[in-house]
């Protein structure tokens, strides 16, 4: 038995029904606008398209008039917009293949930092006496001393493995330099990456992607010196006596070999081993745009494709401004893990209500609230002294 429902709890029961009607009337508007003029939809907020970038395959959401991809050949390949992050086309992007000197870029961003330009080392014989076998080298000689910038010019014009080596030792060893490009690179969201030999150099189990070395060419972009580096194409380096002349190996922006230069051409960084391939992540500026590609290992076209490649991918990625939907985001992954290759990003979140639907939150609120105030207008009949066995 419930006793003792008093007048004054009738009085907060009727309260309800005032909120009630005062929930309801939105609602009601809305059914007013539904049975005459329609009203105009209310915003809604913007949600990202799922990821398309660990499906298979070529990638793109091209808009109607946008321009048709170029044939690409290699078995990983990625474009996207420097500024924002934005993917535009890719094919097979997390494919995990090894990166070549590619992999030069993540040294860079991890050792780079840590080493003033200006320091001078005299390199001793430990320093150089693991460097693989058939490595490019600049050069390097034991005894010599040169500046920190001269090493890292050996490194992104001549690819010299000798220079990497000696420039790990001063960040700490090779086993240490390994590691912590592991944890910058995990830092950055480049999930693909494992490193084993920081210059690149063909080792099992050492791999990386598309993705990741357009993530890694992006950031390392934002480095004065990383950009001042990898754009140059020609330098001296330190020899007995006399220094003498480097250039870049990166064919787009030299113009060597046959292969014309790329109008706008940054730079960045191109590889080539026996297991790897031809690689590259090149970026080029146009218009107030940046966009960084990354190709590796094209089956078709002998040696130099992979620049050509490069080439098409530039110039269908500056063509296509506006006209292509992004298939994802060089910051996707980031913030969190990997995500599932089977569900969509986006299926995590919750799904829009359906703006046509007869019941909305208000309109329930709003009837409870007028069933409670029909329960009070009964109660105040019966004088307040309502009993329920």
């Amino acid at each position: 038995m419930i006793t003792g429902f008093s007048s004054r709890a009738a009085s907060s029961a009727c309260a309800l029904c005032v909120a009630g009607v005062l929930a309801l009337a939105p609602a009601a508007t809305a059914a007013a606008h539904r049975a005459g003029d329609p009203a105009p939809p209310g915003p809604r907020a913007a949600v990202p398209r799922p990821s398309l970038l660990y499906r298979s395959g070529t990638q793109v959401r091209p808009h109607r008039n946008a321009p048709e991809l170029p044939e690409v050949s290699a078995l990983s390949w990625l474009v996207a917009d420097a500024g924002n992050g934005e993917v535009l086309a890719a094919g097979d992007a997390h494919r995990r293949l090894p990166p070549a000197s590619t992999l030069k870029t993540l040294f860079a961003l991890t050792v780079l930092p840590a080493l003033p330009s200006g320091m001078q080392h005299t390199v001793k014989y430990q320093e150089l006496q693991d460097v693989g076998e058939g490595s490019s080298l600049v050069g390097v000689e034991e005894g010599h001393t040169y500046q920190v910038s001269d090493l890292w010019r050996g490194v992104f014009l001549s690819s010299g493995n000798d220079a990497v080596h000696v420039l790990a030792s001063l960040g700490g060893g090779w086993r240490a330099t390994a590691t912590r490009m592991q944890a910058e690179a995990r830092s950055l969201g480049a999930l693909d990456t494992h490193v084993v030999s920081p210059d690149g150099y063909d080792t099992p189990g050492q791999v990386s992607s598309a993705f990741d070395l357009a993530v890694f060419g992006r950031a390392g972009l934002r480095n004065p010196d990383f950009a001042r580096y990898c754009s140059t194409a020609q330098a001296q380096f330190p020899g007995d006596g006399w220094p003498y002349a480097i250039e870049n190996t990166n064919r787009l922006l030299t113009g060597e070999d046959g292969v014309a230069r790329y109008p706008g051409l940054i730079g960045i960084k191109n590889g080539y081993t026996t297991n790897a391939g031809n690689t590259l992540v090149a970026a080029a500026r146009r218009g107030g745009r940046t966009l960084v590609v990354t190709v590796m290992n094209p089956q078709d076209g002998g040696g130099f494709a992979v620049y050509e490649e490069a080439r098409a991918l530039l110039d269908w990625g500056f063509a296509a401004a506006g006209q292509v939907d992004p298939v994802g985001s060089l910051d996707g992954l980031r913030a969190g893990s990997r995500p599932s290759t089977s569900v969509p990003v986006a299926a995590a979140t919750s799904p829009e209500r359906d703006d046509e639907s007869d019941w909305s939150p208000a309109a329930v609120a709003g009837l409870a609230g007028l069933g409670a105030g029909a329960v009070c207008l009964a109660l105040r009949a019966k004088g307040g002294r309502a009993e329920r066995d």
